[in-house]
Formats: structure tokens, C-alpha cells, sequence
């Protein structure tokens, strides 16, 4: 069975803003793949697919970990690979961290998703919509608070 779990995002925390958004979703894929996970983060468009690629290379060189826009770098890509709903990962991925709005159609192609709650209410509503698509194509779900300090 599929799993998806959903990040509720306090507004009180870094997260709430953009800049500490993409910083907690760069923490979260590349906690993932130092477990050995292969990520696929999925852009609401290509300028935020890009923005967020420049947000791994912001990293402290001790932490840094290898990444990819998609058709960029090695033939099997690396653990992380970074794109956007007109293009697919380049080959089999596990999991999706989903950064897109209203899109949950490549959500089936995947063991595991992660999604967000954001603090904006029609984001919010969004969201909801989103966990109820996942509920209907029996995903196992599941929701967690961010800790303010990742």
C-alpha cells in the first residue's frame, strides 16, 4: 500500500515563509536519500524547479548532497532529482516530495508522498483537496507537525 504523509506547516515557523520553506524541503529530500530513498521533488513550474535546485547548493559543503534538475546530470540521475508537471523523472523513483498545488495524478507512480499543509487558507483548501484524492486511491495516510528547528 502507497503512503502519504502531509507536513502541517505552524504559522509561527521559519517554514512559513518561502526562503524557510524550500530550506526544510532541501533538509527533508536529503534526509530521505542519506537513507538511501529515491527522491523526486515535484515543482508547481521549471523557475520554481530551478529555484529550489539553487537552494541545495546553499547548503554548508559539509552537508551538501548530490542532486539534479531533470535531463541534467548522470544518465541515472542521482538520488534527488528536481522537476516540474511537464516533465517525468528520468527513471524509478520511490518517493515524491510534492511542492505543486493542485496536481496529485503522478501521485500512483510512487511508494511513498510527501505533501504539505501551508498556512494560507486557500492553500490550505488545496491541501485538503489533495488528501482527499489520496484517500480515494487508498493511499495510507498520515499528518506531522514540523519541528520549528529541523
Amino acid at each position: 500500500m502507497s503512503n502519504a504523509t502531509f507536513y502541517i506547516i505552524d504559522p509561527d515557523s521559519p517554514q512559513a515563509d518561502s526562503s524557510g520553506f524550500l530550506q526544510y524541503v532541501v533538509f527533508l529530500a536529503s534526509h530521505f536519500a542519506a537513507q538511501g530513498a529515491k527522491v523526486y521533488l515535484n515543482c508547481e513550474d521549471k523557475h520554481q524547479a530551478e529555484q529550489l535546485a539553487e537552494n541545495f547548493w546553499q547548503v554548508d559543503a559539509k552537508h551538501y548532497i548530490a542532486h539534479n534538475l531533470v535531463g541534467e546530470g548522470p544518465k541515472y540521475g542521482t538520488n534527488i532529482e528536481i522537476g516540474y508537471q511537464e516533465v517525468k523523472p528520468s527513471w524509478n523513483r520511490q518517493l515524491v516530495i510534492n511542492l505543486a498545488k493542485n496536481k496529485t495524478t503522478f501521485a500512483n507512480k510512487f511508494a511513498e508522498v510527501v505533501d504539505f499543509v501551508p498556512c494560507d487558507e486557500k492553500a490550505k483548501q488545496l491541501a485538503r483537496e489533495r488528501y482527499k484524492i489520496y484517500r480515494q486511491a487508498g493511499f495510507q495516510l498520515q499528518t506531522i507537525e514540523i519541528d520549528h528547528n529541523p
